[in-house]
Parts: C-alpha cells; sequence; structure tokens
C-alpha cells in the first residue's frame, strides 16, 4: 500500500519562514527564541538544497508603517509607532549568511504586489501577509509548476508562521518534513505534534544525508 506521507527526494523543496534580521535582532519586539541555536541548521540545509540545485523558497514578513497590511494582534503596536520587519528596512532583510549573495537586497515593491523575487538559480523569496506562506501567497502555485511534492520546512517562527504553514502544507497534501534543529521558537511538544500528523521530523544533518541518498527516511512520531 503506498504511503502518501513519504517524503520524495526528488520533489523535495526547502521552505525558510521568518529568516530575517529583526528577529535576531538584540531588543527587537519580534526576536525568536533560540534563534542563534537554530540560524547553523538552517544555514546548512539552505547550502545543501543550494549544492545540489533544489528549488529553495524563503517567506518573509513586511509591515507597512501604518499598520494596514499587519496582523491584528500586532497592529496597534505599529500604528503607535513600533517598528519592525518595515519594507524596504535592514532589519527586514533575509540573513546575509542565507543569501546566495550577501548583497542581494529585498525588492518590497515586487514582493507586496504578490509576485516572488528571484535571488539565485532555483532560489526565491515572496512576501506572506499572514502566518502561513501559503495564504494570499503565489507559493502553492510555484510548487505546483516545478512538480514539488514534499516541503522541507525550517525557520524562526514555530509557535506562529512554521506551525500555520505545516497544517497548509499537509491540507494541500505535501508530504512533509519538519527540522527540528532548524526552528526557533518550539518546543518539544509542539514538534511531536507535528509528527502525529503524518509529517516527517528530522535533524538538519539526517534531512541533507537522506537529500545526497535515494534511501526513503523513517518517519518520527
Amino acid at each position: 500500500m503506498a504511503n502518501y506521507c513519504v517524503p520524495e527526494r526528488k520533489g523535495a523543496a526547502l521552505l525558510t519562514l521568518s529568516a530575517q534580521r529583526d528577529f535576531m535582532a538584540p531588543g527587537s519586539p519580534v526576536k525568536a527564541h533560540g534563534g542563534e541555536r537554530a540560524r547553523p541548521a538552517i544555514r546548512r540545509l539552505v547550502e545543501g538544497f543550494r549544492s545540489r540545485h533544489a528549488p529553495i523558497f524563503h517567506a518573509v514578513r513586511l509591515y507597512r508603517p501604518d499598520g494596514s497590511n499587519v496582523d491584528a494582534c500586532r497592529r496597534q503596536a505599529v500604528e503607535e509607532g513600533m517598528r519592525f520587519l518595515m519594507p524596504g528596512s535592514l532589519g527586514s532583510e533575509i540573513l546575509d549568511d542565507l543569501k546566495p549573495d550577501p548583497a542581494v537586497r529585498l525588492n518590497p515593491e515586487r514582493l507586496m504586489s504578490g509576485r516572488m523575487q528571484e535571488l539565485g538559480p532555483c532560489e526565491w523569496a515572496f512576501y506572506r501577509p499572514r502566518w502561513g506562506a501559503f495564504h494570499d501567497t503565489p507559493l502553492e502555485s510555484h510548487l505546483r509548476k516545478l512538480n514539488i511534492t514534499t516541503l522541507v520546512i525550517c525557520g524562526l517562527s514555530f509557535a506562529t508562521g512554521t506551525r500555520a504553514t505545516i497544517y497548509e502544507s499537509s491540507a494541500r497534501d505535501f508530504r512533509t518534513v519538519v527540522v527540528t534543529d532548524a526552528l526557533a521558537s518550539a518546543t518539544e511538544d509542539g514538534v511531536r505534534e507535528m509528527g502525529r500528523m503524518g509529517v516527517y521530523l528530522m535533524t538538519s544533518d539526517s534531512c541533507l544525508t537522506w537529500l545526497a541518498s535515494s534511501m526513503s527516511p523513517s518517519a518520527v512520531a
């Protein structure tokens, strides 16, 4: 019998969530707990996928200064003058060590119009207006065009964006891998709950070993 949850190496893409400077900056109101611990694993994943010319997508948040596009729970703070993830700011940029070229800057106008921005060969950034990476974004259409069946997820916002994206990915029947040491703001129980949904849980090392091999991984429930 077919197992519809088993990741498929040849149809895999990497998705990073909120891998932006403001999520790592000291004193930032959105600083991710455990971000420094997760960052090296995220970097290894990006470099591993990039070296194999496998697709990489970076989901970013951008908050207009007037708060008009901000989540309800943060909108008042932005309206009252709190500034983070502002379009065009250094804080909104993807972490330099995750970019194919540190000199590349995000194009807020393009991203906030709902279009992908190509950062390098087989690598894109896109803007997500709410927690989940599929909500009102071009992600799913690009994954389908590339015949992607498996989404490998990591990032700096497990409690919000990453968790929401896992549910969205599962709801769209993508085979989903969550890289446990490449997550910030995560708890062990919270991550294990994802395993009970048919999501595969791997470390960054085991994920990269799997990506480079023809063997299927084992589920972790």
